[in-house]
C-alpha cells in the first residue's frame, strides 16, 4: 500500500498520523508515515518514528531539526476532544470555550440530574456514566485532555487512576492544594506510581486570579493549550520563545 493510500484511509477511518518529509540534506524529499500505533510506511528514516507522539500529542503540523536536518512534520487527525468528568458549572464554561477553538467537548456524570442538556448545552456529549465508564466509552487518546470537576473521591480517583492508563496528553484536577495532596497520598496507596502522578495537574490552571466559574474555566483551559504546546503558560513579555511558531529541536 503507498503512502498516500494508507494516509488517506488513516484519515477517513478518523485516526491520527503524521507525515515527516525531509526538507534539506542528502535525504531531501524523503517521506515517513507513522501512524498512532507506531507502524510506518514511506522510505525517510526509520528513526524519525520515535518523534510521532510528540508531534501528534502537538496536534499541529511543524518544523523541526533533527540530526541537523529540517524536518516538515505535518500532522493529520480529527479535533482534539475535552472530557470533563462533573457536570457543574464550570464544565459549561470549559465546553463553550473548547467550542470557539474547534474542539470536540464530552461531559460525563454518574448523577443523571446534573448531566442534561439544559445545565451544559455546550457539550457536544454528555454521558450518565460513572468513571470507568465513561473512560471506556471516550478511549483517550493523545488528542484528549482530561478535567475533573467532582470534587468526590467516589468519582475523582477512579477516574484519575483510569485517565493515569490512558494516552491523554493532558490530565486536570480541580481543588485546593489540600485535597490534592489527600488525593495524591490516596493515589499511592491504591499502587499509582510517584512518577505517574506527575502527570496530574492539580491544582489545573494558569494563576490569572480567576474567581467565577468562567473565569477558573479560561484559567483551565489556558493550561491544556500550554502543554499541548509544549508551552509554560508564562507571560510573553518573559518569555523565550516566537510568540507565533518555532521549528521544533527533535532527537539528536
Amino acid at each position: 500500500m503507498t503512502l498516500f493510500n494508507e494516509l488517506r484511509r488513516v484519515v477517513e477511518a478518523g485516526g491520527r498520523a503524521v507525515v515527516f518529509t525531509v526538507v534539506a540534506g542528502d535525504q531531501a524529499g524523503a517521506k515517513l508515515l507513522v501512524l498512532e500505533d507506531g507502524s510506518t510506511v514511506g522510505d525517510g528514516p526509520p528513526e524519525l518514528a520515535a518523534l510521532a507522539p510528540d508531534a501528534l500529542r502537538a496536534g499541529r503540523s511543524h518544523v523541526l531539526e533533527h540530526g541537523g536536518t529540517a524536518v516538515f512534520a505535518d500532522v493529520f487527525g480529527p479535533p482534539p476532544r475535552l472530557l470533563v468528568y462533573g457536570a457543574v458549572d464550570t464544565a459549561e464554561a470549559l465546553c463553550r470555550a473548547a467550542k470557539l477553538l474547534g474542539w470536540t467537548t464530552i461531559v460525563a456524570d454518574a448523577r443523571a440530574r446534573f448531566a442534561t442538556p439544559e445545565r451544559v448545552p455546550s457539550a457536544d456529549e454528555l454521558l450518565v456514566a460513572w468513571p470507568e465508564e465513561a473512560l471506556a466509552h471516550v478511549r483517550p487518546d493523545l488528542g484528549t485532555a482530561i478535567i475533573v470537576l467532582t470534587h468526590d473521591d467516589k468519582f475523582d480517583l477512579p477516574l484519575l487512576s483510569a485517565a493515569l492508563a490512558s494516552d491523554a496528553f493532558y490530565i486536570g484536577a480541580l481543588g485546593s492544594r489540600r485535597n490534592q495532596e489527600r488525593r495524591r497520598e490516596s493515589l499511592l496507596k491504591a499502587g499509582i506510581a510517584e512518577s505517574e502522578l506527575e502527570r496530574i495537574s492539580g491544582p489545573c490552571g494558569l494563576d490569572i486570579g480567576a474567581e467565577s466559574p468562567a473565569e477558573t474555566a479560561l484559567s483551565m483551559f489556558a493550561e491544556v493549550l500550554a502543554v499541548r504546546a509544549g508551552r509554560s503558560g508564562g507571560a510573553l513579555t518573559r518569555s523565550g520563545h516566537r510568540i507565533h511558531a518555532e521549528p521544533v529541536a527533535g532527537k539528536k
